[in-house]
């Protein structure tokens, strides 16, 4: 089962498709398919023969699933794991044939959600989810939880924040209420998950919640196995930190540590990008340059492979040059600048956002050079071009770098004025996390 939904998943990433795009191509729920690929749900035959012919992939994911289930493509079920419609029963969701169990769990949902109890819409949903899980148990094995963890890893560049948290929070709960207590081997999963869930909290503008989540992923990643996960954690606070305008001697503090515990060159990676972010932050020209060159260095070694996504606990190809362009942004020196963007812009693949922000620095360095009105040209077609589910608050903290470029008379520029009341916008402020944006794209 577990073989089936990691090949799924592989073909999936190999098509630079997301869940969800998969999901209304082949007819069926991405919370689903979602378990499908994590190998809590089995699939189906009739599944297996949609992707493969979405995919391009016929006949190996049909052959994958046989190979699972011997018996299965001799009388492909009639699956009704597409979206239900608006009067069909809570547990109409959960399959062909219905535990009497999963009825009843669905059922005291509904009637909480109708006393007043529970929120509508993808919150109720996940609320049957937990409760399913109440009657069935996760059981998970720590592998399989490290799976999980590295599936939302995968997606994370391709998923929308508002979209992400509830399924990344229904994750830690269902880890959390299996695990037992002060599990060492399930720290490690459960760190990841705190840590993914800081970074969306933090793109979703939450800043003290994030603050508190950062903390608890590292209480979580220094009780683990593993000293990475605790070098990682620091290094994407600190990265974050920057944008959320927490006190640079700390952040500081977070790089260095993380350089100390980084045991693999992902780590030392992940660690000398926010040293050097921060160096020159607080104007240490030297040492951001210097934590620069250490990182093209180390990246240099790694082993170059294509990249669908970007996992915050991998390296994509791009990264170290977006670290220079940013850092040479931040120094004022446009031309490295430029030089290093240039490189990152063409090789990047991955998110939607991602590429919008380093834009968004090419527009800063315009502004910078004197360019102003170039440069807040690009800065608004990047906000008005990138849908509203992709605007997060880290794109808006380096769109306000943008106007903060602006000297002199350039103030008094119509454009200028423009912009301002674009980034008033911030389409993330008002958003209900888990319902979506209403901007498509």
């Amino acid at each position: 089962m577990a073989e089936f939904g990691v090949q799924l998943r592989q073909s999936r990433q190999a098509a630079a498709l997301s869940l969800r795009q998969l999901a209304t191509r082949v007819g069926y729920d991405h919370s689903y398919l979602s378990q499908v690929e994590r190998g809590r749900r089995p699939g189906s035959a009739h599944l297996a023969i949609l992707c493969d012919r979405e995919l391009g992939t016929t006949p190996a994911l049909s052959t994958a699933y046989e190979q699972s289930h011997p018996t299965a493509l001799a009388a492909v079920e009639d699956d009704h794991h597409v979206r239900p419609q608006a009067s069909a029963a809570p547990g109409a969701m959960c399959g062909p044939s219905i535990p009497e169990a999963t009825v009843a769990a669905a059922d005291g949902v509904q009637a909480a959600r109708s006393a007043g109890r529970l929120p509508t819409g993808a919150d109720s949903l996940e609320a049957v989810r937990h409760e399913l899980a109440g009657y069935f148990g996760p059981g998970k094995e720590v592998s399989e939880w490290r799976a999980v963890a590295a599936s939302h890893a995968q997606e994370f560049a391709t998923t929308p924040p508002a979209e992400r948290l509830p399924e990344l929070t229904a994750d830690l709960q269902l880890l959390r209420s299996g695990a037992a207590a002060g599990s060492a081997a399930l720290a490690l999963p459960a760190a990841e998950l705190a840590v993914l869930i800081a970074l969306t909290l933090a793109e979703l503008g939450r800043l003290r919640a994030a603050e508190r989540w950062w903390r608890t992923a590292r209480a979580t990643a220094d009780g683990s196995t593993e000293r990475r996960i605790a070098g990682l954690a620091r290094s994407w606070e600190a990265t974050s930190g920057l944008a959320e305008h927490r006190p640079l001697s700390g952040l500081l503090e977070l790089a260095d540590d993380a350089l100390t515990l980084a045991d693999r060159p992902v780590g030392v990676a992940r660690a000398l990008a926010a040293r050097a972010r921060v160096l020159a932050a607080l104007g240490d020209a030297d040492g951001a340059r210097q934590a620069v060159c250490d990182l093209h260095a180390v990246t240099a070694d790694l082993p170059s492979r294509p990249v669908v996504t970007s996992s915050p606990f991998e390296w994509a190809a791009f990264e170290a040059d977006a670290v220079e362009g940013r850092v040479c942004a931040a120094l004022g020196d446009t031309v490295g600048a430029y030089l290093a963007l240039d490189q990152a812009l063409g090789a990047c693949s991955s998110g939607a956002a991602e590429r919008a922000e380093l834009e968004l620095v090419v527009a800063q360095c315009l502004v910078m050079d004197g360019d102003t009105t170039a440069g807040l040209a690009v800065a608004m077609r990047v906000l008005v071009e990138l849908p509203d589910r992709w605007h997060t608050y880290h794109l808006y903290d380096t769109a306000g770098q943008v106007l903060a470029a602006v000297r002199g008379g350039d103030l008094a520029r119509g454009a200028v004025w423009d912009y301002r009341e674009l980034l008033k916008r911030r389409p993330y402020d008002n958003r209900t996390v888990g319902i979506g944006s209403s901007a498509g794209g």
